[in-house]
């Protein structure tokens, strides 16, 4: 198998040194490593496969210097706009994490396990889009469903953790949860949040829009039709909880005709990298301390409406900086490779 030139582009972000694990969990096929950040980082260790790579500063001639073949961006939007076409133009795939070109006509926002074949356009501008980390594991649970029973509705509520909100936020919560042992969380302020994230909950995630929904509610909506590619009815509430990884969501779904729970929970247990964990006898049910540090979605409490027949509920969780950001960056690459190849 061909090796590639690799670069990630915010390699001492936290979604950045989740890529460098994952790659390596999933045996990706490196030539060569070139970590990028800004010039503040230039200089500190990656250690990949037990050999270190100094981080390079990310300029716009980089991808061309190194020969880049594939490079991964989680940095921001502003980075992405910016220097996301030095790499197109110096013949690089670039999988972006961000939210910059995920609603550009000519990007493909890809979940392999759902639409594997929108890859195939990437050559319209050189560029794969990552999805929203909260859209991911739902549409990853939808689309098997979808396949049997088509949806028409889509309800969501979100319990998505700090780390959604990258190194900044874990550090938010640890130190105010340090203040309050000590006596002292009237007197912590809140940076990252609206407001004290320690033993509270924030029904506010991302800027609120005209229309009262939050940026990141309305990701949701259009991600998610573009992905499943139909015009389905979605509505969000995405809510902050003071945990440190990996999201949850309550999910409703309005199916356009009666459905078979058995039915329902078998195209589950067969969909990619889907776990049903879901004995309510034994209290089993997916949270976030199960599904940290791995690279698949869980799914439990499902159940059917109690007064429809269409409408089924379930609850699911996954890890938003594997699953939801670096695992399906590394996914869609590897299904990049086996298209090209």
């Amino acid at each position: 198998m061909k090796k590639y030139n690799v670069a990630v582009v915010g390699a001492t972000g936290a979604v950045g040194e989740e890529l460098f694990r994952v790659l390596d969990e999933l045996n990706f096929p490196i030539n060569n490593l070139i970590p990028l950040a800004s010039s503040k980082s230039v200089g500190v260790e990656i250690e990949y496969r037990k050999k270190y790579y100094k981080v390079l500063e990310l300029t716009e001639g980089i991808f061309e210097e190194k020969e880049v073949e594939i490079a991964f961006f989680s940095a921001g939007g502003s980075i992405s706009a910016h220097f996301a076409k030095f790499a197109t133009e110096a013949g690089a795939v670039v999988i972006d994490n961000t939210s910059h070109f995920r609603m550009n006509p000519d990007v493909p926002l890809v979940v392999p396990e759902c639409n594997p074949n929108d890859i195939k356009n990437w050559k319209n501008s050189g560029i794969i889009a990552n999805p929203n980390c909260s859209t991911i594991q739902m549409v990853q649970v939808l689309k098997p469903l979808d396949d049997i029973y088509n949806i028409t509705r889509v309800d969501v509520s979100t319990y998505q953790a700090v780390s959604g909100a990258g190194k900044a936020g874990m550090e938010e919560l640890v130190s105010q949860m340090q203040d309050f042992f000590a006596f002292k969380l009237s007197e912590s302020k809140s940076k990252i949040f609206q407001h004290q994230i320690a033993l509270n909950v924030i029904p506010h995630v991302d800027v609120f829009l005209e229309n009262d929904y939050t940026k990141e509610e309305i990701k949701m909506v259009n991600e998610t039709q573009k992905i499943l590619g139909k015009n389905i009815e979605v509505s969000a509430t995405c809510v902050r909880v003071p945990v440190i990884r990996s999201h949850s969501e309550s999910i409703t779904i309005h199916f356009e005709n009666s459905i078979s729970v058995e039915k329902a929970i078998q195209s589950l247990k067969n969909a990619p990298n889907v776990i049903v964990l879901d004995d309510p006898n034994k209290n089993e049910y997916p949270m976030p301390v199960i599904a940290s540090d791995t690279n698949e979605t869980y799914v439990g409490r499902i159940r059917k409406d109690i007064s429809r027949d269409n409408i089924l509920h379930l609850w699911c969780v996954a890890d938003q900086l594997r699953v939801g950001a670096a695992t399906n960056s590394v996914r869609i690459a590897q299904k990049w490779i086996e298209m090209e190849e």
